[in-house]
C-alpha cells in the first residue's frame, strides 16, 4: 500500500514529537500553540505517499493515535487531548481534500499551483479553529478571538511552509539542489539569513528589512524548495523570538499579540517570496521546453530537407529518361507514329517536364532550408532584372493577350542582391501573375527606389486574394484550393521565393483584396 511501509510509522512518531514539543514550549494564547508544524508534516507526507480509500483510512488512523499520544505526553487532560486531536484531524483532512481537488498533480512548480496550494493552507485551519474556540468554554477553558487567530495563523503557516517544502521536493529538484555550486550557495544564503536575523531581531540593529532581499535571493537561486526551507527557518525564528519577547515588535504588547504580529509578518511579508520562486521556476521550465522544442523543430526541418533533396535527386534521372523516350517517340525515330500517338507522346514529355521542374524546385527548397544556398550580394540593376524577366515572360503561353510592362519612376534602382536569385524570384512572381491574374489583361513590373531600400512590385488585375488566402500564400505545397484547377503548379514557388529573398536580407509580401487584383512586393537593401 505504501512505497515504503516504514513511512507512516516514522510520520506518526514525528507528529507525536512535534505535538509534544509545541504544546510544552510554544503556547502563546492560553492553550493554543502559536507555532504548529505537526499538521504541515502530516499533510505533506499524506499527499506524497499515495491516495485511495484504504490508504486514507490507515493514514488517518496513524495520525489519530500519534496526535493523541503527543497531546497526552504534553500533559493535556483526556478531554482536551480528544478536542485538539479532533481539531487537528479536521484541518489535516480538509487540507488534503482541498489540495487534491484544486491541485491534482500535487506539485507546486508553477505560480498558479503555488497560489492554489497557499489558499488551501489558509482555508483548511478555519473550521478546526472555530470548532476548538467554540468547544473550549464547555471544557472549563477560556476562549478568545486571539486564541482562534493564533490557531488559524499558526496552523496555516505550518501547512503552507512545510507542505510547500514537501510537495516541491521532486527527483529533478533534488538533483538540481545536489550540485556542489548550489549546495555552496544554499549554505551561504542560509547562514546570511541566520546572521541578519540574529542581529536584527535581537534588537542590536534595526536591519530586519534585509530579510526580504535575502529571501528573494534564495527564491532566485534555490527555487521553490529552497525558498520553502528558508521560510521554515524564518518562521521558527520569528515566532519563537516573539514568544521569548524579542524581535521587531511593539514593546509592551501581550505575548499573544506579539505572536500574531510575527505570524502575519511571515504570512504577508515573507511568504510572497515563495510565489516569486514558483514564477521563476515556471519561467525556466517554459524556456527549457521552448529550447527543446526548437531543437526538435530544427532536427525535423533538417531531416525534411534531406528527404526533399534525396527525393529530388532520385526523381531527376528517371524523368530525364522518360523525356528522352517521349521525344524519340514523337519524332518517329522509334518507328511510324500516328497523329494520336504523337499527341500522346507530346503530353508525356510535357508531364515529365512538369515533374522535372518540381524536382528542381524541391531541390532548391531543400538547399534553401538547409542553408546550403550561397548568395553573392552585390549592387544589382533592378530595372535590368525586370527587363530580363519581361522578355522571358512574354514568350510563355500564359502571356498571350496579356500586356507586360516595366515601370521605374526614377529611371534607375540599384539594390544589394544576388542577380541570379533575384531573377529567379521575380520570374516566379511574374509567372504566377500571368497564371492567376492574367485574365485582367495586364501585368506590371515596377521598381521603386526608397530611402533605405529598393521595392519591387509585381501587380496583376485578376480576381485578387482574400485575407485568409494571403495568410497561407507562402506555405509549401499549399495551392489555396486550386489543386484540381487547370492552372499548373506545385505550390512550392512562393515558399522558395520567400526563402531566397530572406537570404538576400530582404522581405516579401502581398497586398490584395477580392476583385482588386494582387501586388506582390519585394524589399531589398539599397546599394
Amino acid at each position: 500500500m505504501f512505497a515504503h511501509p516504514v513511512v507512516p510509522v516514522l510520520t506518526g512518531v514525528a507528529v507525536a514529537l512535534l505535538v509534544a514539543v509545541a504544546v510544552n514550549f510554544a503556547r502563546s494564547s492560553g492553550l493554543v500553540v502559536g507555532l504548529w508544524a505537526a499538521s504541515g508534516v502530516a499533510v505533506a507526507v499524506w499527499l506524497r505517499t499515495g491516495s485511495g480509500r484504504r490508504h486514507d483510512m490507515v493514514f488517518a488512523l496513524v495520525l489519530t493515535v500519534s496526535l493523541m499520544i503527543g497531546e497526552l505526553i504534553s500533559g493535556n487532560s483526556p478531554a482536551l487531548s480528544l478536542l485538539f486531536t479532533a481539531g487537528n484531524l479536521i484541518e489535516i483532512g480538509a487540507a488534503v481534500f482541498l489540495v487534491r481537488r484544486v491541485l491534482p498533480s500535487l506539485h507546486i512548480l508553477s505560480l498558479g499551483s503555488t497560489v492554489r496550494f497557499l489558499l488551501c493552507a489558509l482555508i483548511a485551519p478555519v473550521p478546526a479553529g472555530l470548532a476548538v474556540a467554540f468547544a473550549l468554554p464547555h471544557l472549563g477553558q477560556e476562549a478568545s478571538l486571539e486564541s482562534f487567530k493564533t490557531w488559524w495563523f499558526g496552523h496555516a503557516l505550518g501547512i503552507a511552509v512545510i507542505g510547500a517544502l514537501g510537495l516541491s521536493l521532486t527527483r529533478s529538484t533534488l538533483t538540481r539542489l545536489n550540485r556542489s555550486q548550489t549546495r555552496f550557495e544554499a549554505a551561504g544564503l542560509i547562514t546570511a539569513i541566520l546572521a541578519f536575523y540574529y542581529i536584527g531581531f535581537t534588537g542590536q540593529m534595526s536591519i530586519g528589512f534585509i530579510m526580504t532581499p535575502l529571501l528573494l535571493a534564495v527564491a532566485v537561486r534555490l527555487g521553490v524548495a529552497g525558498s520553502a526551507f528558508s521560510l521554515l527557518i524564518v518562521s521558527i525564528l520569528a515566532v519563537g523570538s516573539a514568544m521569548a519577547g524579542a524581535g521587531p515588535y511593539v514593546a509592551g504588547m501581550a505575548r499573544a499579540e506579539q505572536v500574531l504580529i510575527a505570524q502575519l509578518l511571515v504570512l504577508i511579508g515573507y511568504m510572497p517570496t515563495l510565489l516569486v520562486a514558483a514564477l521563476l521556476e515556471e519561467r525556466d521550465r517554459l524556456a527549457e521546453r521552448a529550447r527543446l522544442g526548437q531543437v526538435r523543430a530544427e532536427m525535423t526541418s533538417e531531416a525534411k530537407s534531406r528527404l526533399l533533396a534525396n527525393v529530388a535527386h532520385e526523381i531527376k534521372s528517371p524523368v530525364a529518361g522518360v523525356i528522352g523516350i517521349g521525344q524519340l517517340w514523337s519524332s518517329g525515330q522509334l518507328g511510324p507514329v500516328t497523329p494520336k500517338q504523337a499527341e500522346m507522346a507530346d503530353m508525356l514529355v510535357k508531364t515529365a517536364r512538369q515533374v522535372e521542374a518540381l524536382a528542381h524546385d524541391l531541390l532548391d527548397v531543400a538547399r534553401a532550408e538547409s542553408g546550403s544556398v550561397k548568395v553573392e550580394l552585390r549592387p544589382t540593376d533592378v530595372v535590368g532584372v525586370l527587363d530580363d524577366v519581361r522578355r522571358s515572360a512574354v514568350l510563355l503561353p500564359e502571356a498571350q493577350g496579356v500586356e507586360i510592362t516595366v515601370v521605374c519612376e526614377d529611371g534607375h534602382a540599384v539594390a544589394v542582391a544576388d542577380s541570379q536569385r533575384l531573377v529567379q524570384v521575380v520570374t516566379n512572381l511574374a509567372v504566377n501573375a500571368l497564371k492567376y491574374g492574367g485574365a485582367g489583361g495586364g501585368v506590371i513590373l515596377r521598381a521603386i527606389q526608397q530611402e533605405d531600400c529598393v521595392r519591387i512590385e509585381v501587380s496583376d488585375f485578376g480576381p485578387g486574394l482574400s485575407e485568409e488566402k494571403q495568410a497561407q500564400l507562402f506555405e509549401p505545397f499549399n495551392r489555396l484550393g486550386l489543386e484540381r484547377s487547370s492552372v499548373e503548379g506545385h505550390g512550392v514557388g512562393l515558399a522558395l521565393a520567400k526563402r531566397l529573398v530572406e537570404l538576400q536580407g530582404g522581405a516579401i509580401g502581398v497586398v490584395s483584396a477580392p476583385g482588386e487584383g494582387a501586388t506582390f512586393w519585394i524589399e531589398l537593401p539599397r546599394a
